[in-house]
């Protein structure tokens, strides 16, 4: 079923849909922007990449996220699906959860008809006073215990971009460094930070969210999550952005490994766990041919059923 039209209010800014954003126009918009936050132009790209690969490598349904991503499925039987691109059915807007405390926009989720929300992602973006990283880190640790008190089994990652204003006059590449506190210390002085206290400020952040990110059971602690990762973005180079995100969650190397987590956390939850639901809740196969596979910057693999495999 697909959704219906969109409609356009007169005098009124248009909302922006969802369009189909590799990972290079995600982080390149966020380094390149320089309007106002409250507009979100800096991170829409991000929520919108996060959506579409929630579909294309994660196998849900396009209906059940939102941002609503622009595809549009054609059940073949056992698990498997052939998946069709549609820019005109790219939705807009944010899912809300009704937590213990409030109710709660989140930037991407995936709901199940059934049982309600199942996966959330949190997209952040800081540009502006660094030094306030530490009430970042208090928002996270409340956000995870409102959903968490809700919906114990809601699979929640943190998904942060920081934006590094390089010095015009500097234009040194570093590799990248696989433990992001080592990364720090590695840096010279004079780019750590526009200030002395921001290399502390982020260690002290980084600290606080690999305590944070190890939720791995519903009877864990609501304060945690099930995976957090931290991009450093270097504006003016977007073209080494991919290559710029370290984790902080030691079972997450990288950003592939971060949705791996979350995808083996949804299993574990909803279907292994709930044979009686597993139908239901699987996560679908594309089928190799699928048209809507055939997508410019692609770069993380679909969810295709090897062949031979049925099951």
């Amino acid at each position: 079923m697909h959704p219906a039209p969109r409609s356009r209010s007169k005098g009124r800014k248009p909302p922006l849909f969802c369009r189909w954003t590799s990972l290079a126009s995600a982080l390149g918009a966020f380094a390149r922007h320089r309007g106002k936050v409250q507009s979100l132009g800096h991170i829409l790209p991000l929520h919108w990449y996060v959506a579409c690969r929630l579909v294309v490598e994660g196998g849900f349904a396009p209906d059940d996220i939102r941002p609503r991503p622009p595809f549009a499925l054609e059940e073949i039987g056992d698990g498997e699906a052939i998946l069709h691109f549609d820019p005109e059915l790219g939705g807009s807007g944010e899912g809300i959860v009704l937590g213990a405390l409030k109710a709660k926009h989140m930037d991407v989720l995936v709901t199940s008809e059934r049982i309600g929300p199942v996966l959330a992602v949190s997209c952040k973006g800081v540009t502006g006073a660094l030094r306030n990283l530490g009430n970042r880190l208090e928002e996270i640790i409340g956000e995870n215990t409102n959903l968490h008190m809700t919906y114990p089994a809601l699979v929640l990652a943190h998904l942060i971009l920081v934006r590094m204003d390089k010095p015009p006059s500097s234009h040194v590449r570093r590799p990248l460094a696989r433990d992001i506190r080592q990364a720090w210390l590695d840096l010279p002085d004079e780019e750590k930070c526009i200030g002395e206290r921001l290399a502390p400020a982020i260690r002290r952040f980084v600290m606080g969210l690999e305590d944070l990110s190890q939720r791995r059971a519903v009877f864990d602690q609501p304060a945690r999550c099930e995976a957090a990762l931290l991009a450093r973005i270097e504006n003016g180079d977007p073209a080494s952005q991919a290559s710029s995100s370290c984790s902080l969650d030691p079972v997450a190397g990288r950003l592939d490994d971060l949705f791996a987590s979350l995808y083996q956390a949804y299993d574990e939850r909803f279907t292994l766990r709930s044979p009686e639901l597993a139908r239901v809740l699987r996560r679908r196969h594309w089928c190799a041919h699928s048209p809507g596979l055939r997508l410019f910057g692609l770069d993380y693999r679909a969810r295709v059923r090897p062949e031979g495999d049925r099951s």
